[in-house]
């Protein structure tokens, strides 16, 4: 059955709510890597329930609609679906425990080609569930690689920054070879991160870490590099440009831009997250 963007387009999500304790957003945080050395009283700020500090990426991961994209009446191939990018806007910080409200749509979806692939972005908004306060605005943007050729409109071309100078700050970042395990423990089952026989068919040698995962780690790796607070993120926004495996290291390059900065980062020297955008909500 061939891709229906009708369907998708008219999509009704609902409203999908969900509530978090301390424990869940501690859980998020060891996922993404934080307090590998049990002495960094940064890091140890967003595991202490007893005065936690919650990564704001944490947020994209609430109200998830799920694997909704395996429904046959979609006409997705899931086996070739890739994350391709994602985008946030975290407008206030999210408590230590809280109960939200989350909604999406399909924003775009657009066609490259047959063998090319489509692009679809989806959009979700997540707020708190007692006052309508707005905790994050999010993009998701996904390749559905086998999936072109439909007849839609072409992705639109963005301009991007010139990553050619000499970067200001650069990051390390030592992964788990369990991080992928631990990470979808915040939500994301896709069978990809945890079933070899999967990934292989999607046509990797072993599941890979979640897009996700390398996100929230990129940042808090770029605040700390630039001596910001990873807790004061108030936009994330990256490509994913290559394959992370659990265990890698990944190596940030950050470029400043008045108040923002632009990162790229990589496994060797192999581009794995590209067109990254950081800013925080005080200057």
């Amino acid at each position: 059955m061939a891709i229906q963007p009708a369907a998708l387009l008219a999509h009704d999500f609902g409203e999908t709510r969900q509530a978090w304790e301390p424990r869940d957003a501690i859980l998020y945080a060891l996922g993404v890597g934080l307090s590998r050395d049990p002495l960094d009283e940064g890091d140890l700020a967003f595991m202490d329930e007893t005065a936690l500090r919650v990564l704001p990426t944490y947020a994209v991961t609430l109200a998830s609609p799920g694997m909704w994209m395996r429904d046959p009446k979609f006409g997705i191939d899931f086996t070739k679906l890739v994350h391709m990018a994602q985008a946030a806007w975290f407008e206030n910080p999210l408590p230590a425990q809280g109960d939200i409200i989350g909604t999406a749509r399909v924003h775009t979806l657009a066609d490259r080609g047959e063998g090319k692939g489509a692009v679809m972005v989806v959009e979700r908004e997540i707020r708190d569930a007692a006052d309508g306060r707005s905790y994050c605005r999010l993009h998701q943007t996904l390749l559905l690689r086998g999936d072109g050729g439909f007849g839609g409109e072409p992705p639109a071309r963005e301009a991007g920054f010139d990553f050619s100078a000499e970067p200001a700050a650069s990051a390390a970042f030592e992964t788990s070879p369990r991080a992928a395990l631990i990470y979808r423990l915040s939500g994301d089952w896709n069978p990809l991160h945890l079933k070899p026989d999967f990934a292989k068919k999607a046509g990797f040698d072993r599941p890979i870490l979640q897009g996700l995962a390398s996100y929230g780690i990129a940042g808090a790796a770029v605040s700390r590099a630039l001596g910001r607070d990873p807790a004061d993120v108030g936009h994330l926004s990256c490509r994913f440009a290559g394959v992370v495996m659990p265990g890698d290291r990944l190596e940030f390059k950050i470029w400043r831009d008045g108040s923002r900065a632009h990162f790229q980062a990589f496994v060797g020297d192999r581009k794995v997250l590209d067109g990254g955008i950081a800013e925080w909500r005080s200057t």
